[in-house]
């Protein structure tokens, strides 16, 4: 799975946003001691406890609050979430040059064009995140892994570059030869998942009532015909294996757009359903279920603005 059992070169990393995705990638490179680890946020903190399967580890961890004390690395991870993304500017401004590698570890399928337009001309790296990362405190993550994979990138020289990065380290890295069609893949569950969740405030057991499925079928059926249109290649038969995938996890767990509804926080709209609807856009393809989910979601997102 990862692109090379040789030990990489010692790298200065970045890691901006120390949530659940960036303290867990925070963490174990910091485990490996392989690189120089620096981690950007908003509050000092001077250790990571990291819980990963092997044990707990408590770590010492350089952290900077302000982006004025950061200077250009070899690597950035991005790990805020999307709507965050803006705000992680004054930080790409420092720490990014032209030989910078600006690796994004976010939802959705537009990872280079959300991102490079803030990079100062670093080369943009796109990652999918399957490993579950839970953010227990603001110095203390948890990390939970499925069965066969815990990120992918594209088998390039800087998807080659990113698994090498990892060597050494808990998490494993899948070098993809088609990794159009697995982002479009993982949209295809967040797709679902996410906004039915958010909008019934209800954990995924909801997801697994006959007629919500048969709604999520033909959300799932817009979705993938943009996919294919963008050029991923999906089968006949992908509407019900992500539905199948997605009901392998427990009814009791909630999603990210779940739990931030509940938080008062913005949630992941653009880059997950506002996607599918401006790819259709682009396309000519006709999304209505999509198009609904998104006013909806956008006006649950505008009142929470709005609020004290």
């Amino acid at each position: 799975m990862s692109a090379s059992s040789e030990l990489p070169q010692r790298s200065s990393v970045a890691v901006v946003g120390l949530g659940s995705i960036g303290g867990v990638v925070a963490g174990c490179l910091a485990a490996a001691g392989r690189h120089d680890v620096i981690a950007c946020v908003r509050r000092p903190i001077e250790r990571l406890i990291l819980e990963a399967p092997g044990g707990v580890l408590e770590l010492p961890l350089n952290a900077l609050s302000d982006p004025a004390q950061a200077k250009p690395v070899d690597w950035v991870l991005l790990c805020t979430k999307t709507q965050d993304t803006a705000s992680a500017a004054p930080w790409l401004e420092r720490l990014c040059t032209r030989s910078t590698r600006v690796a994004v570890l976010q939802n959705g399928v537009d990872h280079v064009d959300r991102v490079a337009p803030l990079a100062a001309g670093a080369t943009v790296v796109p990652v999918i995140v399957y490993y579950n990362g839970e953010r227990l405190a603001a110095d203390r993550v948890r990390l939970r892994q499925g069965a066969d994979l815990d990120m992918a990138v594209a088998d390039d020289v800087d998807g080659r570059a990113f698994a090498a990065l990892f060597a050494g380290t808990p998490l494993r890295v899948l070098l993809a030869d088609d990794f159009v069609t697995l982002a479009w893949r993982k949209l295809l569950i967040n797709a679902v998942a996410n906004p039915i969740t958010a909008l019934t405030l209800q954990r995924q057991a909801v997801l697994r009532r006959p007629d919500m499925q048969a709604l999520e079928l033909e959300i799932l059926g817009e979705a993938i015909a943009v996919a294919r249109a963008e050029g991923a290649r999906l089968a006949d038969s992908e509407a019900r294996h992500a539905l199948d995938t997605l009901f392998t996890f427990s009814g009791e767990l909630g999603t990210s757009m779940y739990f931030d509804r509940l938080a008062g926080r913005p949630l992941e709209v653009e880059a997950l359903t506002g996607a599918i609807v401006a790819a259709g856009a682009r396309r000519g393809i006709a999304t209505p279920l999509n198009r609904m989910l998104l006013t909806l979601l956008r006006a649950i997102n505008d009142a929470a603005a709005k609020a004290p």
